[in-house]
């Protein structure tokens, strides 16, 4: 959910940290570049996932916002609800194209300027988001319990998961997740030189690891292995591979494989049965779909199938997809509560207002914050060596 959506041109050529390997990109079409050199269908998708997650926290879940409906989503959604608790799977597809585009922007790139891209891409607008929902929650007014001082702080560092600190955002959970993710990569990938046969064996061994780590029950191994959504990066990894070259049979057993495992343990973690005390039923089929649907539609893109989308728009549309993610939980209950319970309006106008409301605040921090931000830290921390030289 937080990478920038790079180009369809032709893998970077090989430096001396990656050779050049003939074998590796034999078989290889050439793909149609998309105007401006972006996978705009891809920009689109991760919008998708983003609404759906939106959807499942507005309306197909209890908790804090069934203080902002002024009753359960259940009451307001009487139908739609159970259809909006399917949004959470949103997350599973976020980290399929994660998988994908961390492989495609970190094959060429040196550590320094992988880390730096990461640092630059995610620490802006989490850094604003943390002080902005910080200060609302403490407004008099506001029925929503503000964490203390400390815990405030220390969820600046992206490190509160594990300090056992309270979470100023809800989702930050999955950057946890990414973090864990990039880490890997850059260690096994990205710090000895991006080859097919490296992602090729990560993935392989991550794999099996991810079934051995659930056997075991060791936390410590699951901390670092995450089987629960090891398939979804795994996936989205060997989906590049075929991005690279759509004849890579390897890499299709991956995909492959990638998908028997994610459909498996997102309905181990997501299914249940239809209960009295469930807020919603989940059916185990509707899961495998919109699991299915997330590893096709990257693989779609990748494969070039969706180039025809290169709508101008969806470029806005991927721009304001991470600070969308990032604010629309907490801040929503808010203005749910205001739009709802304050002026009466009806419950789908309501949905529709936060909807957009969390779109125009994404604008926003697209604009003014991450516009200039980014790119000032990415430099910032790619100089750091030459400067010290000098």
């Amino acid at each position: 959910m937080t990478e920038t959506v790079v180009s369809t041109a032709k893998p970077p050529t090989a430096t001396a940290a990656t050779p050049a390997q003939p074998r590796e990109v034999s078989g290889v079409r050439p793909r149609p570049r998309t105007t401006g050199g972006r996978l705009r269908a891809l920009d689109g998708l991760r919008l998708l996932a983003a609404l759906m997650v939106a959807l499942y926290h507005y309306g197909g879940r209890g908790g804090e916002v069934t203080h902002a409906w002024g009753s359960s989503p259940k009451v307001q959604f009487p139908t739609l609800h159970s259809w909006f608790a399917y949004g959470c799977l949103g997350v599973q597809i976020f980290f399929v194209i994660s998988g994908f585009v961390i492989c495609m922007s970190g094959w060429g790139r040196p550590l320094r300027s992988f880390f730096a891209s990461r640092v630059a891409r995610l620490m802006p607008s989490y850094w604003v988001a943390v002080v902005l929902v910080t200060a609302v929650f403490a407004l008099p007014g506001v029925a929503y319990a503000a964490v203390s001082p400390s815990e405030a702080l220390v969820n600046l560092t992206l490190l509160q998961q594990p300090l056992g600190a309270d979470r100023v955002l809800g989702v930050c959970w999955t950057l946890w997740v990414e973090i864990r993710f990039y880490a890997l990569f850059a260690v096994c990938i990205v710090l000895p030189g991006a080859n097919r046969q490296r992602v090729v064996m990560l993935c392989a061994a991550w794999t099996l690891l991810a079934a051995i780590t659930q056997a075991a029950e060791q936390p410590f191994l699951d901390l670092i292995v995450m089987p629960e959504y090891a398939p979804f990066f795994i996936g989205g990894m060997g989906i590049y591979l075929l991005h690279r070259n759509r004849r890579d049979v390897t890499a299709w057993g991956i995909v492959a494989v990638s998908w028997l495992t994610g459909q498996h343990q997102a309905v181990s973690h997501l299914w249940h049965s239809p209960q009295p005390d469930q807020f919603s039923y989940r059916s185990a089929s509707v899961i495998v779909l919109i699991v299915t649907f997330g590893f096709v539609a990257v693989l779609a893109v990748a494969l070039g199938w969706l180039n025809w989308a290169d709508w101008r728009w969806l470029t806005v549309a991927g721009a304001l997809t991470y600070p969308f993610y990032l604010v629309h939980e907490h801040l929503g209950w808010p203005v749910i509560e205001v739009l709802h319970q304050d002026f009466g309006l009806a419950s789908w106008m309501t949905m529709a207002g936060t909807l957009t409301t969390m779109l125009v605040l994404a604008w926003l921090f697209n604009r003014y914050v991450e516009k200039w931000s980014t790119p000032l830290l990415r430099r910032s921390l790619t100089q750091v060596r030459e400067s010290s030289k000098a």
